[in-house]
């Protein structure tokens, strides 16, 4: 299994082999059916994984039951709740696939001892955490600012073949519409 993780890996980042190796020692594969969490909301998370097939979304639950997408995460991402992992609290939300996924898990001791013994992995994280403070900057803007035919038009090139994967309800949750107000824009972008 080992060479499996280390060609998914390689698939998607390019590292040196010396953290590649490192990268694989500590991750373990995993797969994950739709509609399955990979952390629930409430849960304190201590792990966090890599996607190399499959769908997830981050999504908030609200206590009537409305779901809030925060998110949608394809292959060649990291997923995890990551400050209620750091802070060892509950997670705020859930990361559920929404495809039959696979990913490499990795646990959170272990991805810190790394941290510990080799600081490419804090420049790596430093990274990775920039690239999603970017997204989130991005998607609270258009949230804001934007209305839903233009935050629309942006998904759309954001994720040009996320349609075929995903239901209308999640694709409306996302835009923060109710799924009758997207049928109505899908129909109006359309024509």
């Amino acid at each position: 299994m080992e060479n499996d993780n280390k060609n998914s890996f390689l698939r998607y980042l390019s590292f040196p082999d010396k953290e590649l190796e490192e990268l694989v020692a500590i991750s373990k594969y995993n797969k994950i059916a739709k509609s399955n969490c990979f952390i629930c909301e409430g849960q304190v998370p201590r792990k966090m994984a890599f996607v190399t097939k499959g769908l997830f979304r981050y999504v908030y639950t609200h206590e009537n039951g409305n779901e809030f997408t925060k998110n949608i995460i394809a292959e060649g991402n990291f997923i995890s709740s990551y400050s209620a992992m750091i802070f060892n609290m509950p997670s705020y939300f859930s990361i559920e696939a929404l495809e039959d996924a696979e990913i490499l898990e990795i646990d959170y001791k272990d991805w810190i001892d790394l941290k510990e013994r080799n600081p490419f992995w804090n420049a790596f994280l430093v990274q990775i955490l920039e690239k999603a403070f970017s997204i989130k900057e991005k998607r609270e803007r258009e949230l804001l600012l934007l209305d839903a035919e233009k935050r629309y038009e942006i998904f759309i090139d954001d994720f040009p073949t996320i349609e075929k994967r995903v239901s209308q309800q999640i694709i409306a949750s996302y835009l923060g519409i109710q799924p009758e107000s997207f049928s109505r824009l899908k129909r109006k972008s359309r024509s």
